[in-house]
């Protein structure tokens, strides 16, 4: 997770394409991309989701419920009873359609990975020299933050003798540092080598669900927000990590409730995710006054002040100097 770019990696812009097949829904308008929220899901989210810890508690409560296996639409269904998750089970699936998760992890790899192949980024590891350690997979696992830590120890414990195996006590000494002490010269190689094997592919999958994509859908839709804010949800706990600090994607979107209303409180949905990215963007200088933010500025801010709220295609942005287009 949190993979950063400080430079412009690209002077000429690329263009990239790739198909989708998904029928878009017709325009509702610039504030109807949201479910249609009950009032009684509006005081079942006061009660579960305020604040950056309670948030974080609901979110990862029901994306778990399943276990690693399940897609986000069974783990909801599986948590249904608590009233918010009785209402979520029955809202359309949006980000969480197949055509619409395959649109999310292509908008993610061009920031992650600039391409939109993104399951050519199983294999990819490096130290980006972000202080994180060793940044790797489809969603930027780091040997720091514990993500990498978490996959390896739940891939090893379904898949015994494992190439990774043998790493787990330098993985566990080095977990929330930079350093690569048990690690080097082999530990890159290994994971090139494990990531050729289908069941290890599917364990970065579900690691991805588990911790990023499914709880950051849940509370948007949970906030009322449609496929573009499900999306700036996902990619926010993507980058800045599912932390309550104020940075982390907990916190940031607690800051957000705190300046602007979401839709579900009867907010514009187009003014609350316009307050998140401002929040952000800050947030993300706050690291380093160089990083490139066009993942915010010529990607998501764009198709919002285009007013796509439902992402429908043909979609073009530009990340770090390249072009990319699904049409």
């Amino acid at each position: 997770m949190r993979r950063a770019r400080l430079l412009l990696l690209a002077a000429v812009p690329a263009l990239v394409t790739a198909s989708v097949y998904f029928l878009a829904p017709e325009d509702p308008g610039a504030g109807g991309a949201g479910p249609d929220l009950s009032s009684a899901y509006r005081s079942q989210t006061a009660q579960d989701a305020r604040g950056a810890e309670g948030a974080k508690a609901w979110a990862e409560r029901s994306a778990g419920a399943k276990g690693a296996e399940g897609t986000e639409g069974e783990r909801t269904e599986g948590a249904k009873g608590t009233g918010a998750d009785d209402v979520l089970a029955g809202l359309p699936p949006g980000l969480a359609a197949p055509a619409e998760k395959e649109l999310a992890q292509q908008l993610v790899a061009s920031a992650e990975n600039s391409t939109l192949d993104w399951r050519s980024a199983y294999a990819y590891i490096e130290d980006i020299g972000d202080g994180q350690g060793y940044t790797a997979g489809i969603i930027g696992f780091c040997t720091g933050t514990n993500d990498l830590l978490t996959l390896v120890e739940d891939y090893t414990e379904a898949h015994p003798g494992n190439g990774l195996a043998t790493y787990l006590p330098a993985l566990r000494a080095v977990d929330g540092t930079d350093s690569h002490e048990g690690l080097d010269p082999g530990f890159p190689a290994a994971w090139k080598a494990e990531a050729r094997i289908p069941a290890f592919q599917r364990a970065q999958d579900s690691a991805r669900d588990r911790v990023y994509f499914d709880p950051a859908v849940r509370l948007a839709k949970l906030d009322g927000l449609g496929p573009l804010g499900q999306f700036v949800y996902y990619d926010a706990m993507v980058f800045h990590g599912p932390g309550t600090d104020p940075t982390g994607f907990y916190g940031l979107r607690e800051r957000t409730l705190r300046k602007s209303d979401s839709p579900t409180e009867g907010g514009s949905e187009k003014a609350y995710l316009d307050t998140f990215l401002d929040i952000r963007r800050a947030a993300m200088k706050t690291r380093d006054a160089d990083i490139d933010t066009t993942r915010v500025d010529t990607a998501q801010r764009r198709f919002l002040d285009e007013g796509n709220l439902d992402l429908r295609r043909p979609l073009e942005w530009r990340v770090y100097g390249e072009t990319y287009r699904v049409p």
